[in-house]
Formats: C-alpha cells, structure tokens, sequence
C-alpha cells in the first residue's frame, strides 16, 4: 500500500463519514440492542443471527492484526502511528455501515439456490453489467488476500519462541525450519476439523471463541493500565505528540500517517470487502440493521483492542531497545508488565485469536472461489487454503506482509468503487428505516 493507495482510500472513507451526515452513529445504543436480539426478523432470509455475523466478523479482524499488527505498526511507524490508526477506525465506522447496508440490499443466489452475500454480488446484483468485471477482479485478489498467512506465521512464531527456543528444548541459533513446519500440521488439522462444516459451524465456535478471549485479553490490558495508572496520561500524550511530529520514527507526519492507516486497514479491515460477505450472510431483511450491526466492529477491534496492545507495549519501553518483530515483541511486553504468567495468557488468546480468524478466511476465501468456479469445486479451494497456512508457517513475516497489504490494497477498489457508486440508494433505504424506527417509538411512547 504506497501513498497514493493510502490517499485514495482516506479519501473514499472521508467521503463516506460527510455522506452519512453522522447519522449512523446516533444509533449505537440501537445496534448494540440488535446484536443482543431485541429486534428479530421473522422469516427473514440468511443462515446466522446478527450476533453471528458480528462474531463471525470480528473472528477475522480481531487476531493478529490487533497484537503483531499494532507492535509493526508501533516498531516502524513510532507511538504516533496509533492515533491515526484510531482516526481509520472512526472513518472506517461509516465506511462499514455502508459497505454492510449493501450486503443485505444486495444479495445474490449460488447455483443451489442459497443466499450468499459480498462485494461481488453487490456489483452484479446492484450495478449494469459493465462493471461486473469488478465482481471478478475481487474474488481473484480474494482468494489471494483471504489466504492464512499472517496469523498462521505470528501463530507459529509465537509457540516456537516461548513454549520450544525459550524453555531449552530447542537451540535458538540452530535452523527451526522443521519445528515450523511441524506446528504448522498441527494448526492446519485443527483448522481442518472447523472450516469444513461451513459458514455456520464457523459463525458456531467463533460466537463462543471470540468474546471469551477479547474478555481475557482486555483483562489482561485492563491490570497492566491499573497497576502503571500514573504512567497512561504521558503515554497518550506521546501519541498524539508524535503523530504530528516532523520527527517522528515513521518518517514524519506523512510516514507515520501512511503506517497507521495501512496496519489498521488489516486490523479492522473497513472498505476491504472481506467483512461483507460475512454480514451479508446475516439473517435479517433489514438492510439498515446489518449495516449498525457491522459499524460496531471497527469501535471494539481497533478503538479497544488495538489501543490495549498498544498500552501494555508503549508502558513496558520494548519498543524502545527490542529488536523482536511483530507477535514476539507483543510478547516481551508482556512478560515485562506481568512478569511471569503474561507471556503465558498472550499466547493462550493468540492461539484462539488467530485460528478463529483462520476459520473466517477460509470462509471469506471460499466465498470469492465458489462466485468464480461454483460451490461443488469449494472443497478443491479448502485443501489448497489449509496448504497455504504450511508455506505461511515457513515464511518470513515481511514477505507475508507484503502479500497481503497489496491484495488488500486491491480487494479495496472494487469494494469502494461499488460502495460510493450505489451511496444514494444506502442513503434512501437509511432515510426510511430510521423514519420508521422513529415512528414506532413514538405510537410505543404515546400507547
């Protein structure tokens, strides 16, 4: 993701927060009363609840991106590179809102018949048949961006480090090639047993997986602020300070801006596509619903999660004299601000963070190849998925970044392009649900 990428998409996003008015964002109370399922469709279509794809979602941006992706960003780009991230999140918010709204508006039928939702069925579906070049062009990128590698490499990397190299069992200088390649087995016969059930064993195990492990992960975060409560107002500051420093570790206001931006565009993914095919599995026949729903992920996954990581990182100084590189050096700052078991429960919500979003890119992924070669292939796709995540087990983690910052970088252009192109009928179908939901309030109010 160069500059000029960066530019464009701060642009798209900028486009979608002034168009919403902020409108979207006076109902959070409301999408919040959603997910809990105060507000059902009957006999609406779909094939999980609310909750599910919200969990399902969030299986995919809550992982790695929020622990390895935070300690690149804080590494290359300096504490600075967290504001903007923040300031990505906020855009990000109306971005998914209405990226999700046409999930639902948009949905498309799979040669069995089932509804299936995502940006391909948005262009093809929403958009004359000149553009539905775009639906393909997603889907190829897809199934490259959707591939396991990030978090199987972090997965690997962290398991080798502190549970093999740093007990004894293993020489840290001798070649861990094959200890890489052994974990990553076991991990792909793990993902194996969940991803070949489908969208709905997976929406199963991440609604249960997921919450569970954001609850002891921001535990976790929540001890380390209390216990260095003194320190958190200097550490704040210094963000904010160094995102508009000339002499910034990112290379400056621009260098620590691109740096934020790109590694919270992995974390939350808003405007990427990926998070559109899980919402628009959602069953529900209220396109403004899904689209509330969706515009809590980037507030939970970047807004807390990722602010936490980066607490325990800024406080513990690892970023300052640690050469370790991504996960690893999420590691050291934890074993430093809880000497001891800290290490020990960072890999416990690494190990379910990172599979857990495993399952969801198998879905995302599946998604794109059953669009392009039809849903009977799809186990074809599954077997090549989970022999990706043995090269990513073996690879450096600089080449799996740039991997998937350039097909992320392209999976964005169809999904904007589609998005800003059918932002009139978002708005017209939003300017109508909520003149609804006010109606219904008022003749509650006046009974």
């Amino acid at each position: 993701m160069g500059p000029t990428y960066v530019g464009i998409t701060c642009g798209w996003r900028a486009f979608f927060l002034i168009y919403s008015r902020f409108i979207p964002f006076r109902y959070i109370g409301h999408a919040i009363n959603i997910v809990r399922g105060k507000h059902p469709d009957k006999g609406a279509e779909g094939h999980i609840s609310h909750a599910g794809a919200l969990s399902s979602a969030m299986a995919g941006t809550v992982g790695m991106g929020n622990i390895g992706s935070v300690a690149v960003a804080i590494m290359v780009g300096g504490p600075g590179a967290i504001f903007w991230m923040w300031i990505s999140a906020i855009v990000g918010m109306a971005t998914k809102f209405f990226t999700c709204t046409l999930a639902i508006m948009y949905r498309g039928k799979d040669e069995n018949g089932d509804v299936q939702g995502g940006p391909m069925y948005i262009i093809t579906q929403g958009l004359s048949k000149k553009w539905h070049f775009l639906a393909v062009f997603f889907c190829v990128v897809g199934l490259v961006g959707n591939f396991p590698l990030f978090n199987s490499n972090q997965l690997v990397q962290i398991i080798r480090e502190w549970l093999i190299v740093k007990p004894g069992y293993f020489p840290a200088n001798e070649s861990t090639f094959w200890i890489d390649l052994s974990l990553g087995i076991v991990v792909m016969l793990i993902v194996a047993s969940v991803i070949l059930g489908g969208i709905k064993r997976i929406a199963s195990v991440a609604s249960k997986v997921v919450p569970l492990m954001i609850l002891i992960y921001m535990s976790c975060a929540f001890y380390v602020i209390a216990t260095h409560i003194t320190e958190i107002p200097h550490y704040f500051a210094l963000i904010f300070t160094e995102a508009f420093s000339l002499n910034s570790v990112g290379g400056g206001i621009l260098g620590t801006m691109l740096i934020g931006i790109r590694r919270a565009a992995f974390s939350n993914e808003a405007g990427i596509g990926t998070e559109v095919m899980a919402h628009g599995s959602a069953r529900t026949n209220e396109p403004v619903k899904e689209g509330l729903v969706a515009m809590l992920g980037p507030a939970i996954d970047t807004l807390l999660v990722c602010t936490a990581t980066a607490m325990i990182i800024l406080i513990s100084g690892v970023w300052q004299t640690g050469e370790a590189q991504g996960v690893n050096l999420s590691a050291q700052a934890f074993e430093m601000t809880m000497p001891g078991v800290g290490p020990y429960l960072l890999i416990l919500c690494v190990v379910f963070f990172s599979i857990s979003t495993i399952f969801t890119q198998a879905f995302y992924g599946g998604q794109c190849f059953a669009f392009l070669f039809g849903r009977q292939r799809l186990r074809l796709y599954q077997y090549f998925f989970l022999c990706a995540i043995l090269f990513a087990a073996t690879a450096s983690i600089q080449e799996i970044v740039n991997i998937i910052d350039a097909a992320y970088a392209l999976m964005a252009i169809p999904t904007m392009t589609s998005a800003i192109l059918l932002a009139p009928k978002v708005r017209a179908e939003s300017k109508r649900y909520f003149a609804k939901l006010a109606n219904k309030s008022l003749t509650t109010n006046h009974h």
